[in-house]
């Protein structure tokens, strides 16, 4: 019998096409792997963590594109089902100057969306610490929004911690479409990741931070992870508050920042490490992510996670 998975995510993967300028104007394209919850599942993974993806993934070469970056990272990909009827879903990103990007998405009917129930059934009966959930797979469809709240619902019946990370997409759905599911959703997760404009979209509209928190503790939760981008995140349990500065790096990317984060943090929940060094992972990893281009590629190994903080900017370790 296979050994419980550390952190068991689900969601849908992307393949994402990156170019260098605006897409109007031709050029080439360079093919990566993108989705908040693969991000996470890299990302502890690359630190020796048993992570595993739950997905669909469509029935050709750009599915066996997405499953070949997971495995070559170490991701399980057990509970992946090939699905021979919707194509992969696309996303587009366009550096569109040097300091922003614009993404352009082709995932209505893919693979992914069409995560079910019975999907996830199976993986989660197989038993994991963590089950890892984000605010976008249930905006991708209705079948996928009943799977994410089951998952939700069946990890929590069975003690296993859950983790959420708002990840709101406006381009998927509206905020009061959002809060009507995120709200009761969060009623299952331990641990709740949002940045400080996601907060009220798991709390009523217009509610302020400390009123969100305290909603969310006196409902069970935790963990409230309040990412603050280049101040930093700060958490709050029952015993208080605390804040942590970013790591100061050169930014050159900020695509997948959020899931480096959530990841970081979870290596720490699962290493038992106390709050304040669980954060300071959880920034270390978003520093990672945002010096090097793609959603994950530039995650470290565990043996390089004090690169940052023990070395000068612009050294060469020889």
């Amino acid at each position: 019998m296979t050994a419980p998975v550390d952190v068991l995510t689900l969601g849908e993967a992307l393949v994402s096409l990156r170019s260098s300028g605006p897409l109007a104007l031709g050029g080439p394209l360079t093919m990566h792997l993108a989705g908040a919850e693969t991000n996470v599942a890299i990302g502890l993974a690359r630190l020796g963590h048993r992570a595993a993806w739950v997905g669909r993934v469509s029935d050709d070469e750009l599915g066996e594109f997405v499953l070949r970056q997971l495995r070559a990272e170490g991701v399980g990909t057990d509970g992946v089902r090939r699905d021979p009827d919707r194509p992969a879903g696309l996303m587009f990103l366009e550096r569109r100057t040097a300091d922003l990007s614009r993404v352009q998405y082709q995932r209505t009917g893919s693979a992914g969306s069409a995560l079910t129930c019975d999907d996830v059934a199976g993986p989660l009966a197989a038993g994991a610490r963590v089950l890892h959930l984000s605010g976008i797979t249930p905006a991708v469809s209705d079948s996928a929004r009943e799977a994410t709240m089951f998952a939700a619902r069946q990890a929590a019946a069975a003690g296993i911690t859950v983790s959420l990370d708002v990840n709101y997409r406006a381009r998927l759905w509206s905020r009061d479409a959002a809060r009507a599911v995120l709200t009761p959703l969060a009623g299952y997760a331990s641990i709740v990741i949002a940045s400080v404009d996601e907060l009220d979209l798991v709390a009523g509209p217009g509610t302020d931070e400390p009123g969100v928190v305290a909603e969310l503790l006196g409902r069970g939760v935790q963990t409230v992870l309040v990412k603050l981008g280049a101040d930093g995140a700060r958490a709050y349990t029952r015993d208080g508050a605390q804040h942590l500065a970013a790591v100061p790096v050169t930014a050159v990317d900020t695509v997948g920042a959020g899931d480096a984060f959530t990841a970081g943090y979870l290596s720490g929940h699962l290493d038992g490490l106390d709050l304040r060094d669980r954060l300071r992972r959880a920034v270390a990893l978003g520093a990672f992510a945002v010096t090097a281009h793609g959603d994950w590629e530039g995650l470290p190994r565990r043996d390089e996670l004090s690169l940052l903080t023990g070395n000068a900017a612009g050294t060469t370790l020889r």
